[in-house]
């Protein structure tokens, strides 16, 4: 164990997540300091985690008999040596701060028996739900506490390890909120703090334990229960714990309300008599309008959905056979694709680091990587760009060197390569071991009119793309999304700018209208 700072373990629980567990796995080999221990726990999975961990040297690998996730977080404690534990789900994500961010927490607070920071929301595919989630400590946590979760997600936390132990682990019966008990039972006895910085990703999927909000409520209030003799020995504990009670209550009624959006009537009435069981007053509240308001929306998208009679439909201003711009939109302002293009990177931009390689010019990597990129490369097919630093065509062997970039980022290119699949295999071949390449290619758009006319020569799809990824890149190393819709692509086409739009309409996907297709994929270290 290394001197001068506290040493620090990561401690992993996977049960059927092993799809997950490599993209969990490299965000912790990404940390700008290292963590000292790396443990899995293996929870009686019916995958096979082991195969995964086995790509992973520093990894120590635990199995036990399935019994809850308090169980496998407390298995992996009791191995831990180091000092501070931060304990990562096999389906979420560190920032490469996250360790140094925590120490830096506990810098500041040595006494604190956990500190916490921020996280993100995330989907199955890593596309940004809600970028940006933090409430801070106040002077009395244990009352904060009682009023609802300040954190939010686990892996925002780093405990003091001897606090954790003292505490005796996470309670193995509580087959939910196991971390929530935990906050408050450390809350009520000892200091905690918290920072500002964006440590975590948390996923949402189809497998998420907090999925069902009835059996989710019922576990908090048992956790809340627990805390209902502690509470009561002060008044105003006890009446922070009651606020949280009702605070919880209303919680889980308005997402059960907020799931009804777009569900038929009986759904939604179904849904309305779950939300009454969870919170009476807070559906009667706000339930009964929103119900009104969603039958009717539910009837005027029914109307819409029929289409509309022939002879009605009017093109306005789409009626010309001229598109609004002959240019994508960029003489207009910002063209549709690229909202895409910066979105995607601005989501990696921690993969643009190291020594970089951009196509054409430079200006993505300095905007997304700045600071974190130590030397930039250009690739161009023209001596007559100043920017550039490799000339020639990328599919030819030898234009790049090889295994030498940490971050490849290509955007808009590929598809004016004929042969695509040679200009992949030498980006492949370009790439450190774990280096990343970044790529954007378009599906439904225009042709350019100008330089890159005569070399456009493709358009993709989500499943293209994949196929011809899978050919170099192993499967869980590759992250393959679908951007578009109709609405989206028919902007695109006119050549309409982002500026003249609702953006949440481009944020809607349709795979059946795929505008742009974005790719992360990462070269194996083996």
């Amino acid at each position: 164990m290394p001197s001068g700072r506290p040493t620090v373990a990561v401690i992993i629980p996977t049960y059927n997540h092993a799809r997950f567990l490599a993209a969990a796995l490299r965000s912790v080999a990404a940390q700008t300091q290292p963590p000292d221990e790396i443990i899995v726990v293996d929870d009686g999975s019916r995958d096979d985690p082991a195969s995964v961990v086995q790509g992973f040297s520093e990894v120590t690998l635990l199995r036990r008999e399935h019994g809850g996730l308090a169980a496998a977080r407390n298995t992996g404690l009791a191995a831990a040596a180091a000092e501070k534990v931060l304990f990562l789900d096999a389906d979420d994500l560190l920032h490469p701060e996250a360790i140094v961010a925590g120490l830096a927490a506990f810098a500041g607070a040595p006494d604190a028996a956990f500190v916490y920071g921020a996280h993100r929301r995330i989907d199955e595919h890593g596309n940004v739900l809600a970028a940006y989630k933090y409430a801070p400590i106040g002077e009395n946590p244990y009352v904060d506490f009682l009023m609802g979760n300040m954190i939010g997600m686990h892996a925002a936390v780093m405990y003091d390890r001897r606090a954790l132990s003292a505490a005796g682990g996470f309670d193995a019966s509580l087959l939910r909120c196991e971390d929530y008990d935990m906050y408050l039972r450390l809350s009520r006895t000892g200091a905690i703090a918290s920072h500002k910085a964006l440590v975590a990703d948390y996923r949402w999927h189809g497998d998420n334990m907090s999925a069902n909000n009835a059996e989710m409520l019922d576990w908090v209030l048992k956790v809340l229960g627990h805390q209902a003799g502690f509470a009561r020995e002060r008044p105003e504990t006890l009446a922070a714990w009651q606020m949280g009670r009702k605070i919880w209550k209303d919680y889980y009624a308005e997402e059960t309300l907020k799931s009804l959006s777009g569900r038929r009537p009986l759904e939604m009435l179904s849904g309305l008599a779950v939300a009454m069981k969870l919170s009476p007053a807070s559906t009667l509240r706000r339930g009964a309008g929103g119900l009104k308001r969603r039958l009717v929306a539910w009837v005027k998208t029914m109307a819409l959905r029929s289409p509309p009679r022939i002879g009605a439909v009017d093109f306005g201003d789409l009626g010309s056979t001229r598109p609004i711009s002959l240019d994508f939109g960029f003489d207009r302002g910002t063209p549709v694709d690229r909202y895409y293009v910066e979105a995607f990177l601005a989501r990696h931009a921690s993969d643009i680091h190291g020594r970089v390689l951009e196509i054409g010019d430079a200006r993505y990597s300095r905007r997304f990587g700045g600071a974190a990129v130590t030397r930039q490369d250009v690739l161009h097919v023209s001596r007559n760009v100043p920017e550039a630093t490799l000339i020639g065509d990328m599919a030819e062997p030898g234009v790049l060197p090889e295994g030498a970039f940490d971050c490849i980022v290509l955007t808009q290119t590929l598809h004016l390569i004929y042969d695509m699949r040679a200009a992949l295999a030498q980006v492949h071949r370009a790439l450190a071991p774990g280096g990343v390449v970044l790529l954007t290619v378009p599906g439904i758009t225009q042709l350019d009119r100008g330089e890159w006319n005569k070399t456009w020569s493709w358009s993709l799809t989500p499943y293209s793309a994949r196929r011809l990824f899978e050919e170099l890149f192993d499967e869980d190393e590759l992250e393959v999304s679908c951007h578009g819709n109709v609405f989206a692509a028919t902007a695109f086409l006119q050549g309409v700018a982002v500026e003249e739009v609702d953006k949440k309409k481009l944020d809607e996907v349709d795979l059946a209208y795929p505008v742009t297709i974005t790719v992360r994929a990462r070269r194996g270290i083996a």
